[in-house]
């Protein structure tokens, strides 16, 4: 019997191992401890989660770790943007565990912590977010603008901090209010748009993504017409731009997107179509009002270009 059971169990090790071979990859799944689960609803899926999470990893979800600052969470484990944890996030990651990139998770890193969750990213492909449920119970968590609230609210309730997770949604939404009431009805007629400067090329978004949401959903200004046209990120060129003219351009700027053209920025800051636009002759082109690696997404993001916005257009 003690020799079946001992060939069992080694079959199983075997299952578990075979999916595997990569070196970066885990080499055997980790069970959460016996302890109760419960059921979390998220985006549309109900997730099954250890009943307390003390142990958690986040990869790929910048926006967790920015809710993470609000609620004052400290993940076992993060990603790195470049080497090292964001100056953003210096107040929880102290102690925190390096696990790979944004965009390249260390699976024999995630596993020596034993999580009792993984929060991901949901542009994750198929095969890096399996790999990371053979670690623990995965949450892919959304980078859709329109998500900040639930992305907040499910870090919240996995950490026991729901009830201060709505004393911030209450300030947000406050905030909102009180910025749509000091911006002047001047302000309200321009054509103003959100531009991230990425590999050498200026990009548009949706209205509904990136910090379009705040700018055209929350405070209700006017939506260009090749705003809503955008079905996705799309590089605009300069002439493009230059028919749109806008009266006042966000640009955001991180040198880690554009390491092969460092000098990219300050050439089209030099270029004589770019200093014909109306925004740059008024002086109304505002460059990283907020930390460059915010994506607009996090209420703590929402909040801080919220109020950057606001100081720069009242």
């Amino acid at each position: 019997m003690r020799k079946t059971i001992v060939v069992v169990l080694a079959g199983l090790l075997m299952t578990i191992l075979s999916g595997c071979g990569q070196e970066n990859e885990p080499k055997a799944a980790v069970k959460n401890n016996s302890g109760q689960v419960r059921s979390i609803h998220y985006w549309g899926q109900v997730y099954t989660v250890p009943e307390k999470v003390e142990r958690i990893v986040v990869t790929g979800a910048l926006e967790s770790l920015e809710d993470a600052v609000l609620l004052d969470v400290k993940p076992v484990g993060a990603m790195t943007v470049g080497g090292t944890f964001p100056a953003m996030l210096a107040s929880i990651t102290q102690k925190t565990v390096p696990i790979g990139e944004q965009k390249q998770p260390n699976f024999e890193a995630i596993l020596k912590l034993s999580p009792d969750i993984i929060l991901s990213s949901d542009k994750f492909p198929a095969g890096t977010a399996e790999q990371l449920q053979k670690i623990a119970p995965v949450i892919p968590v959304s980078h859709i603008a329109t998500a900040g609230e639930a992305n907040l609210l499910l870090l919240a309730e996995l950490t026991g901090k729901s009830s201060l997770a709505q004393e911030i949604l209450q300030k947000y939404h406050e905030q909102v209010k009180a910025v749509q009431a000091q911006l002047q009805e001047n302000v309200r007629n321009k054509k103003i748009i959100a531009v991230r400067f990425r590999a050498g090329n200026l990009n548009i978004y949706p209205e509904d993504v990136f910090f379009n949401e705040i700018i055209y959903q929350d405070l209700g200004l006017a939506v260009p017409a090749e705003i809503k046209a955008a079905k996705a990120q799309e590089i605009i060129s300069l002439e493009k731009l230059s028919e749109m003219n806008p009266d006042v351009i966000i640009l955001q700027y991180a040198a880690g997107e554009n390491l092969a053209q460092p000098k990219a920025l300050e050439e089209l800051q030099q270029n004589a179509i770019w200093r014909n636009l109306t925004a740059v002759r008024n002086k109304q082109v505002f460059v990283n009002i907020v930390d460059p690696l915010i994506q607009g997404v996090a209420i703590g993001g929402k909040m801080q270009f919220l109020q950057a916005f606001a100081d720069r257009l009242q």
